[in-house]
């Protein structure tokens, strides 16, 4: 066990990652529901906002900055784990305001963007979070939030966010009761997460969740959907435990923590059926779409859907505020970069990457990054690279053909099911580490049409919530 602080002085509790014992004596969600409910739904309440749903599905224009990698929770399934826990890898510590201003500034003036999910680590416990808020809000940035919402758990700190500009926040809701409590590692989180609920409700603070789909949520989806309908979460985010950045290394993700989606389907089904009944969006992340039934096809957002997505990150500043420069407290920014540089690579890429983790390439770049000469001459090569590898013309195809980077880069696999399904065009198919654990059996291909090559074929006929612009 470790202990931490968590933004407001008092002491958390944290566990180090570990595959977690399932089943375990979590009371049942019906029983959690109620209990949550009692403490997240103040005793008065403004009326509801009325909310704005479209089915426009033009290319997102919202960024993202990681401010750093601290956190004051240890979620067993977070991409960015062991960065958090070591405080000597260059992407742990937060970054400075000036380095997050320049940053939110070329999302604006060189990628467009008119919006941005701002995380850390735990973004509510930089000290200078409420500086960046302001700056967001007066360069036409609308700033999300994306916490665990501990430090919301005091009204004053809700206050003083909304004050700030603030367009809403993005909250993790990994469970109920113990089942959150031992997801991230901290004593009486859910209980400070549902209170914190009670204060944005009060002050009629925008608000969405998301949830992981780890083990332990699994049972509780659909007390979760009911959950968001009745502390009127704008909308629902349900995301596949992916095998990225730290999650990647062997042994992180294994058959006692991963979820098999036929244990995910029936609970999924349910909880999605919950959100469609109250008029609430929902989007299910990173899973074949034969994981939900047909009519819950709309909710599913693959790589490929991501884009037209107005509440996910825009591919082409997405990549840029990934490299490592954009990622730590050190060093200059990296000039950005245009859409459509990555090479394809195919077979090659898993064994090149499994190779570069072994040699900690990333962290030897980032170190070389901010060395006097070395870090230049890095930046202007990159650059160069760029020029020449960028793929010109149609900005649909762009993003498309950046979408199946991503499924390549995350080793993804279809197997001989998926090669004969009507959706294998516009479905990213099984992580590939999923497929070493349990193999692809369990899909269920779709043969009673023809080929579907449109990634926005379902997702069109989504009702989607305008995404909440503050104080923009």
């Amino acid at each position: 066990m470790k202990t931490s602080t968590d933004g407001n002085g008092s002491l958390v509790q944290l566990k180090r990652k570990g595959a977690p014992q399932v089943p375990e004596e979590i009371e049942p969600p019906d029983v959690l529901l109620e209990r949550a409910l009692a403490l997240a739904v103040p005793a008065t309440r403004p009326p509801a906002a009325p909310q704005s749903h479209g089915k426009s599905r033009e290319i997102t224009r919202r960024g993202v900055l990681w401010l750093g990698q601290t956190c004051n929770l240890r979620c067993h399934f977070c991409y960015f784990l062991d960065r958090i826990e070591d405080k000597e890898h260059p992407e742990h510590p937060f970054m400075s305001l000036e380095k997050a201003k320049e940053i939110c500034r070329t999302l604006v003036d060189f990628y467009g963007n008119n919006a941005i999910d701002i995380q850390g680590g735990e973004p509510t416990i930089w000290r200078d979070i409420h500086a960046l808020v302001r700056y967001c809000v007066e360069i036409g940035l609308a700033p999300t939030l994306i916490t665990n919402a501990l430090v919301l758990d005091k009204r004053d700190k809700v206050q003083q966010f909304k004050d700030s500009g603030v367009a809403d926040f993005l909250v993790s809701v990994q469970g109920l009761g113990k089942a959150h409590d031992l997801t991230v590692g901290a004593d009486r989180a859910h209980v400070r997460q549902m209170q914190a609920l009670n204060h944005l409700i009060a002050l009629d603070v925008p608000f969405r969740f998301n949830c992981v789909m780890s083990r332990r949520a699994v049972p509780q989806l659909p007390a979760i959907a009911k959950l968001a309908v009745e502390v009127g979460a704008r909308n629902v985010n349900f995301l596949a435990f992916n095998p990225f950045a730290d999650q990647r290394k062997a042994g992180a993700r294994t058959a006692e923590n991963v979820p098999r989606y036929a244990d995910l389907r029936e609970p999924l089904d349910e909880a999605l059926d919950v959100l469609a009944r109250a008029g609430i969006e929902a989007n299910v992340r990173y899973l074949p779409h034969c994981v939900v039934s047909e009519r819950h096809w709309p909710s599913v957002y693959d790589y490929q859907q991501l884009p037209y997505d107005p509440h996910e990150w825009d591919f082409a500043s997405w990549t840029w505020t990934n490299k490592g420069p954009q990622r730590m407290r050190p060093g200059p920014v990296s000039p950005p970069v245009p859409l459509g540089a990555r090479p394809r690579l195919g077979p090659l890429r898993q064994p090149l990457l499994r190779l570069a983790d072994a040699l900690d390439l990333r962290g030897r770049m980032l170190r070389a990054d901010t060395h006097p000469r070395l870090g230049p001459a890095m930046r202007k090569l990159e650059g160069l690279s760029y020029r020449f590898l960028r793929r010109r013309g149609d900005r649909d195809a762009a993003y498309r053909n950046d979408a199946l980077n991503r499924v390549e880069h995350n080793g993804y696999e279809k197997g001989a099911a998926c090669r004969s399904c009507a959706l294998r065009d516009i479905c990213d198919g099984f992580h590939g580490d999923y497929v070493a654990m349990f193999g692809t059996d369990e899909a269920r291909p779709v043969l009673d049409r023809g080929p579907v090559t449109d990634p926005r074929a379902f997702i069109s006929t989504q009702a989607k919530v305008t995404p909440s612009r503050g104080a923009v």
